[in-house]
């Protein structure tokens, strides 16, 4: 099978490559992923942010055929039974491809919008491990026991755990395509990193009483793993965080709010999925009606919601499709106890002005930590292998990650409607400069 693809180029699956990713292609599951954005909302604000979890899905497949090929000429320090052998070698392609296919609409914002919502990865490890799914009859077809190799190799649980982090890790497959993914189709440069001398950097070594690790060779291997992390830095101050994206976000959030009001006061608007109602509500889904959730539909619905009865709900919708998105300030750093000041001026404002400031003004704090390194000895986090130096973490010996390492950047931020702009910034002032 050889695929085009506007980051890698050609993307060659052959052999028993092929026969995974052929018989995976080919589940409604795995096709559900066309449907569901790898970047949710930002479209909204970088127009070429159209590509799908599904595309990602095929990169990251590719990243780890290319890092298996790589490693097998490497592993030679192994023991022999942590080796990648021709079994491990397909569950990994399998693993990359099927990491992300328990996503909610919207990227990660259906599980923040969500009351008691489920991590994807829950998701994912379910529809796995469910044997009416097309994905679980197709793993075990190619091998029995492949459903739950593959489940236990995304939630760590594998006898070869160095395997399982290239998938889940500091440094894995999924990182390595979206970063050059999400920076190519969003039309900015931030996200670029030379992955080829990653790749070619990585080794195999041991800490000393907790296993076997994927390490950084020598110095040489710095710079292409520096400019990863930044790159991650860069993309998530950006792109990833875009003040727009998070106000449009935050219409998501008092929109799902207001149809669970409605939904409790039984005025739904007519022709709401069972699935949305129980959604918003947070009430427990089952599998099927989970991944019945797409973009497209829960668009079709915001769609209809437009013409709703309820003139709060209909103004949400409409202010999402045709992009009238709230305004945002930026805080200044400081105590949390300043922003919830300046949150609780906001609200004043929009009682004054007879909105509910519980569905239309919001305190944005989002938060990146662009390289966490473990403060104990253990197997986590990435080593670096000098000549004839002991193990080191990579936080000692690159000077950039040194100075990022468990640095958590926060950038708060108030989102609320554009008609209540001036006397919002206004009172804001009052707080941090009054």
């Amino acid at each position: 099978m050889i695929l085009r693809d506007p980051i890698h180029g050609l993307v060659a699956f052959e052999g028993d490559d092929e026969r995974v990713v052929t018989s995976l292609l080919a589940t409604r599951e795995v096709q559900r992923l066309r449907r569901v954005r790898q970047l949710g909302l930002t479209s909204l604000v970088f127009p070429g942010a159209e590509h799908s979890r599904f595309a990602h899905a095929i990169g990251a497949a590719h990243v780890m055929v290319r890092l298996a090929g790589h490693l097998a000429a490497r592993q030679h320090a192994l023991p022999p039974e942590l080796r990648l052998d021709d079994e491990s070698r397909r569950d990994a392609v399998a693993a990359a491809l099927l990491h992300d296919v328990g996503h909610g609409p919207f990227s990660h914002l259906f599980e923040e919008v969500v009351p008691e919502a489920r991590a994807h990865e829950s998701w994912t490890v379910e529809v796995l491990r469910e044997p009416a799914s097309e994905v679980h009859r197709a793993l075990e077809a190619l091998s029995s026991g492949m459903a739950e190799r593959v489940a236990c190799l995304l939630t760590g649980e594998g006898a070869r755990r160095w395997l399982g982090r290239t998938i889940s890790g500091t440094l894995d497959v999924d990182r390595c395509d979206y970063l050059l993914r999400d920076s190519q189709m969003t039309g900015v440069r931030y996200g670029l990193y030379d992955l080829d001398w990653l790749l070619r950097a990585l080794v195999f070594a041991e800490v000393p009483g907790h296993g076997w690790v994927l390490a950084i060779e020598g110095r040489k291997g710095l710079p292409p793993i520096e400019s990863f992390f930044l790159a991650r830095q860069f993309m998530y101050q950006q792109v990833y965080h875009h003040k727009a994206t998070r106000a449009a976000e935050c219409l998501i959030h008092g929109m799902f709010r207001r149809l669970a009001q409605l939904i409790r006061e039984g005025a739904a608007p007519a022709g709401t999925p069972e699935a949305v109602r129980r959604a918003v509500l947070g009430q427990p889904l089952g599998l099927g009606a989970y991944l019945a959730l797409d973009d497209p539909s829960i668009m079709t619905c915001i769609a209809a919601w437009e013409d709703a009865s309820d003139p709060l709900l209909a103004d949400f919708a409409a202010r999402l499709l045709h992009r009238r998105l709230p305004k945002t300030i930026p805080l200044p750093e400081g105590p949390e106890a300043r922003w919830l000041d300046a949150k609780a001026r906001a609200d004043e404002v929009a009682r004054a002005r007879g909105l509910d400031p519980e569905l239309t003004v919001w305190l944005d704090v989002p938060d990146d930590t662009p390289y966490a390194e473990p403060t104990d000895v253990s197997a986590e986090g990435l080593w670096v292998v000098l000549s004839k130096q002991p193990l080191r973490r990579l936080g000692e010996v690159s000077f950039l990650l040194r100075q990022l390492r468990n640095q958590t950047i926060v950038r708060p931020r108030l989102v609320f409607p554009e008609a209540i702009r001036a006397e919002v910034e206004a009172a804001v002032e009052e707080v941090f400069v009054g």
